[in-house]
């Protein structure tokens, strides 16, 4: 998916040679194949090949992802994850990204989230 957002569509070929350690190339048309059986992408035909783009923005779909993640391993606790997050050994955040934090948190309360 990362590769469909960051190229904003690919064929099989060029997805496949953006991955690192790739696998064989039937293996990611099978895996795109899947990908789009579950609606996470779509298809278009130029000439013999088909262009897979993602149906959902990257946005959305890396929103969607960390829900999924802080309900699985966090048992939906969005404190758990972030402290996770801050105490991991390559949390090195910024004066401005801390500042940032604090921002949404005063607004978070505001709303209140």
């Amino acid at each position: 998916m990362d590769v469909l957002h960051a190229k904003e569509g690919a064929s099989a070929a060029e997805v496949r040679a953006a991955l690192p350690d790739a696998p064989g190339y039937s293996a990611v048309r099978a895996l795109l194949r899947i990908l789009e059986d579950k609606g996470h992408i779509r298809h278009r035909r130029e000439g013999v090949r088909y262009v897979y783009l993602p149906r959902a923005s990257r946005e959305t779909a890396s929103r969607s992802a960390l829900e999924r993640v802080v309900s699985t391993f966090f048992q939906g606790s969005v404190t758990q994850a972030m402290a996770a997050l801050l105490e991991s050994a390559d949390a090195q955040l910024s004066d401005l990204e801390l500042n940032r934090l604090q921002q949404l948190i005063k607004e978070a309360k505001k709303e209140g989230h």
